[in-house]
């Protein structure tokens, strides 16, 4: 599985003009009917088999609601305002919204990608109300008593006779009495660098009280969130990404998503969370995949810009332990920094083997986020989002690097530079073989670092097998800015795990660049090679 993740507001945005904190009128906005067939072919052919599409379900906008709580012109994606309804500035027409979507939905599927949209069910919008949901459905705090700062048949929590309030004028915004806010801020007054635009939701935890559950009766927001879920399953999608998981109570997926998967047995469900001590929790609850972000994200971001030594891969994987098929990885998405930008490595094409080693070390999912097959930056200064090395979330822009592959709709690549063509390709290829190669996609691995002797440098170098009947990988990355001579060691435990027979005349193909040698491949000869500064290498072996 692997996945493109897409902001559609930005994705399809071809306007130039790039003002800071301007208007959707002056920068411009993409729609979903952006997102042609000739999109999704282009989308398809770099090797990804799912779309995430992130902001699908309408949110606070500056434009839209008030502005003084609400974060840039175009808003977060994840302050939702309205559960039951499509983010009106990506429709051409804004009263055909729904069936826009719906269509995408086809039309993503007929190019032979399954689609992924987000479910936001810690926080909602201050300005939350649904004008969308369907008839007879009591909307979120409809029936809440605001004078109780908790109880489990309200939506959400209360601090009563206290009004909202911040260090800036709200413009005529009042909320009395004030909602508890979506970073579980426990406060009347938050602060700029809360989640001061989002009310936490309420699933019967009572914070104030030391965190008791009150889970029986089911708590009126859990039933208003699975028929949130049910509702977006019946459109046609594949998976849900459930954001900030961790931040709701385990005991409601484990309630939700049996329900949800007896009606919709395919659908998968995908949680952000960064705590691997509840990593199980929330694998039993229901959940297909969740981030690997605290473990493999964060060390191969180490090994690329802050000299962590490559050897400690191994580590990574195998704390993992049998958690390891549920880990999504990934090198970049919409809260992280870009590979390019000033705050990671400087270059697209210094990540090359840590996405090596992301794609192949094992048959987990991977996300790749739009633009970063491109080397997008993201170092502009778009307005509420300042030059974080992040492509800003909040505001209205044109993002270069995809304006310039996108090329007014024909997304034929023309505008791009010599390396970020260089490195598009790269993507395509790595991708391709993930998606087709059959020892990448369900064959076992072997690491090789710790039978590895003077010839190879663990500091910056890695290596390790992957194999299916069949077929036989050799994978060899370099962290190293400089060329390097290796001679890998495949020692006798490696033939006897993967069922191998030793070759002294073994054709090797390396599947990335195309080039071709022999050498033996035995337990007493080692495979020797040279790797360019920033490569990797995936070697077929074939024997003669």
């Amino acid at each position: 599985m692997i996945i493109y993740q897409i902001l559609p507001r930005l994705f399809g945005n071809a306007n130039e003009t790039r003002i800071p904190n301007g208007t959707r009128k002056q920068n411009g906005c993409g729609t979903m009917n952006d997102i042609t067939p000739k999109a999704l072919r282009a989308i398809a052919d770099l090797g990804a088999t799912h779309i995430w599409y992130t902001g699908i379900i309408r949110h606070a906008t500056g434009e839209r609601n008030n502005p003084a709580i609400t974060k840039g012109k175009a808003g977060s994606p994840y302050a939702i305002t309205d559960y039951y309804d499509v983010h009106p500035d990506i429709a051409s027409d804004e009263k055909q919204r729904m069936a826009e979507f719906e269509a995408l939905v086809r039309r993503t599927h007929r190019a032979g990608l399954k689609v992924i949209i987000d479910f936001v069910p810690n926080h909602v919008s201050r300005q939350y109300k649904s004008h969308a949901k369907p008839k007879g459905v009591r909307d979120l705090g409809q029936d809440d008593n605001p004078e109780w700062a908790f109880s489990p048949l309200n939506n959400f929590y209360y601090l009563p006779g206290q009004e909202f309030s911040m260090d800036k004028d709200l413009q005529g915004y009042r909320e009395y009495p004030a909602k508890v806010t979506g970073n579980d801020c426990f406060t009347a007054h938050p602060s700029e660098n809360d989640w001061y635009e989002t009310v936490k939701l309420n699933y019967g935890v009572f914070y104030q009280g030391g965190g008791e559950k009150q889970f029986s009766p089911i708590p009126d927001t859990w039933t208003k969130m699975r028929d949130i879920m049910l509702f977006w399953a019946g459109k046609g999608i594949d998976g849900l990404r459930v954001d900030m998981a961790e931040m709701v109570p385990v005991e409601f997926f484990e309630w939700a998503i049996p329900q949800i998967k007896q009606k919709y047995k395919k659908l998968i469900f995908i949680g952000e969370c960064y705590d691997p001590n509840r990593y199980w929790s929330y694998i039993h609850a229901g959940f297909d995949y969740l981030y690997d972000k605290v473990g493999m994200y964060d060390y191969l971001r180490g090994v690329v810009s802050r000299g962590w030594s490559a050897e400690g891969i191994s580590s990574r994987w195998l704390e993992r332990g049998d958690q390891l098929k549920h880990m999504l990885y990934f090198l970049e998405n919409h809260d992280e920094q870009r590979i390019a930008s000033g705050f990671f490595c400087g270059s697209g094409l210094c990540a090359e083997p840590a996405m090596i080693v992301a794609a192949t070390l094992l048959p987990n999912p991977l996300l790749i986020y739009m633009g970063q097959e491109l080397g997008e930056k993201g170092m502009d200064f778009e307005g509420f989002s300042g030059i974080d090395g992040r492509t800003t979330i909040f505001d209205f822009w044109g993002v270069r690097s995809l304006q310039a592959w996108a090329n007014h709709g024909k997304f034929d690549g023309e505008g791009l530079d010599d390396e970020q063509r260089e490195l598009r390709d790269f993507y395509q290829r790595l991708l391709c073989l993930k998606r087709d190669n059959k020892a990448l996609a369900e064959g076992k691995m072997y690491d090789l670092v710790y039978a590895q002797g003077e010839g190879f440098n663990r500091q910056r170098q890695f290596a390790y097998l992957r194999h299916i009947k069949g077929d036989l990988l050799l994978i060899v990355v370099n962290f190293d800015d400089r060329t390097v001579d290796l001679s890998i060691n495949i020692p006798t435990d490696a033939f006897v795990y993967l069922g191998l027979e030793a070759c002294t005349d073994a054709k090797m193909t390396d599947l990335l660049s195309g080039n071709t040698f022999r050498a033996p491949f035995t337990d007493n000869q080692p495979v020797r090679l040279s790797l360019n500064a920033w490569k990797g290498a995936i070697i077929k072996i074939e024997k003669k």
